[in-house]
C-alpha cells in the first residue's frame, strides 16, 4: 500500500485531485477533517481545536486505509496543521508534532498556487503573495521529508496526468 499526501496552501486543487486519483486508481481518498470538523462547530474555531482536527485527521486515515486498494491518497497531512497553527498562532501543540513524527507517507504531490483562488468561508489566506509564501514553505517541507515529491501545476488535466505519471514511477 502506497500512502500519497497532495500537500499544499488553500485552493491549489488538493481536493479535486486526491479525488480524481482515486478515482482512476479504484481506491479511497482522505478528505481534509478540518473541513467537515469546524463546519460542524458552533462558534470560530480555536488553537485548542487543531489536535482534536490533527487526531481526526489520523482515524479517517486509518479507516480509509483499511478500504484502499494499493493506494491512499491523502488530500492534506498533519504538516499542513502545523503550518497553519503556527501561522496563525506562531505556535504549534507539542502534540501535533509528537504526531508528525509518528507519519509515515510515501511521496508527495505538492500543489502549485498557480490555479485560480475559489471563495469559501473557510479559507484565509487568498493574497498572491500569501499563496506563494505557503507554496514555499511546503516545499522546504516535502524538501526535508527526503520522499520523492512532484510539484503540480497547469490545468486539471495537466494536473491528472503529471500525477499518475509519477505515481506509476513509484
Amino acid at each position: 500500500m502506497k500512502k500519497i499526501v497532495i500537500i499544499g496552501g488553500e485552493s491549489t486543487g488538493k481536493s479535486t485531485l486526491s479525488e480524481m486519483l482515486a478515482d482512476y486508481y479504484h481506491t479511497q481518498w482522505v478528505p481534509e477533517y478540518a473541513r467537515e470538523y469546524i463546519e460542524n462547530l458552533n462558534r470560530v474555531y480555536h488553537q485548542a481545536d487543531l489536535l482534536a482536527i490533527a487526531q481526526g485527521q489520523i482515524v479517517l486515515e486509518n479507516k480509509l486505509l483499511t478500504q484502499s486498494n494499493n493506494y491512499l491518497f491523502c488530500d492534506t497531512d498533519l504538516y499542513v496543521i502545523k503550518v497553519w497553527s503556527e501561522h496563525k498562532y506562531n505556535a504549534c501543540d507539542i502534540r501535533i508534532l509528537n504526531l508528525i513524527a509518528k507519519q509515515n507517507y510515501d511521496a508527495y504531490l505538492l500543489m502549485s498556487p498557480d490555479i485560480p483562488w475559489i471563495d469559501d468561508p473557510l479559507r484565509e489566506n487568498p493574497e498572491e503573495n500569501d499563496r506563494k509564501y505557503f507554496f514555499n514553505l511546503y516545499k522546504e517541507i516535502v524538501e526535508s521529508t527526503k520522499k520523492p515529491f512532484l510539484i503540480i501545476n497547469g490545468n486539471e488535466n495537466e494536473r491528472l496526468k503529471k500525477a499518475i505519471e509519477f505515481v506509476h514511477k513509484l
